[in-house]
């Protein structure tokens, strides 16, 4: 493993922490647990394995990501503005009456955003279109979606599941963001998914569970999908629902909750390391 690289990656996420956060201050709104759940993947993702071009958005053969928990947003919004998809100042505009940065992504607003997205259970479904035309088309598009756990609970979720394995989609990679806390409560208490990872399998996915937190099982786990063939891939990412902030941390009231601004500068302290 190139700790250059690995060492690089986590100092970004550091830095998609603290933007992410800063929008959701200033927005005074916004849903900072699962966005700073997802930061380490999204900063591997858009630094390092998406075949991707921020100055052509539009490219025909870039790979695809469609989030499918839409309401974190913040995250996908940070990594797109630090890559240059648009002047990065917008990200001061969250929510904002007129921003093209809404509670939820719009792909017809927001370069490098490559599907609206909000509706929980939806965003497999496209996707997994998405790579079907992408085999079609002979072209090299990877499709990445990334759910959250909670959203396992949608049917929907499973009925594109079963149509992945048919058409041996191997070109579609789920990230499964498991942080174990939906909005209303603890994901095994709400409804219970009990064995994750196998449950993809029996779906028919070749799948692999990660610490979603370690940048270098991230970057091993994204090696590992070049070799899957004739099958969908689904890598579980096990994480923290507001990693990076002590007192956000597995705390379900942040699932959907700004930060006042005593608790933005202590955040901000937490993730840059100063005590």
């Amino acid at each position: 493993m190139n700790e250059e690289k690995v060492g690089f990656l986590k100092e970004k996420a550091k830095d998609v922490r603290k933007n992410l956060l800063t929008m959701i201050y200033e927005a005074k709104s916004g849903h900072p647990g699962g966005s700073l759940s997802a930061a380490d993947i999204f900063t591997a993702l858009y630094y390092d394995e998406l075949n991707i071009d921020p100055k052509n958005p539009n490219w025909r053969d870039r790979d695809r990501l469609v989030l499918s928990k839409g309401h974190c947003c913040p995250v996908l919004y940070t990594v797109l503005a630090m890559k240059g998809y648009y002047d990065f100042n917008i990200i001061h505009t969250l929510r904002k009456n007129g921003s093209i940065l809404q509670g939820h992504p719009d792909m017809h607003k927001v370069p490098g955003v490559d599907m609206s997205t909000g509706s929980l259970g939806q965003g497999l479904s496209v996707a997994l279109g998405m790579s079907i035309a992408a085999k079609r088309d002979n072209m090299e598009s990877r499709v990445f979606a990334i759910l959250g756990d909670g959203e396992n609970d949608e049917g929907q979720i499973w009925e594109a599941a079963m149509s992945a394995a048919k058409y041996k989609a191997d070109n579609l990679i789920v990230i499964v963001d498991r942080n174990n806390l939906q909005n209303d409560g603890c994901c095994t208490d709400i409804m219970p998914l009990f064995n994750l990872p196998e449950k993809w399998r029996v779906f028919g996915w070749e799948v692999k569970e990660i610490d979603g937190h370690n940048m270098e099982e991230i970057l091993e786990a994204f090696e590992w999908i070049k070799t899957i063939k004739q099958k969908p891939i689904c890598i579980v990412a096990n994480t923290v629902k507001g990693k990076g902030v002590s007192f956000m941390e597995n705390v379900v009231a942040w699932h959907g909750m700004a930060p006042n601004k005593e608790q933005y500068e202590i955040a901000i302290r937490e993730i840059e390391g100063v005590k």
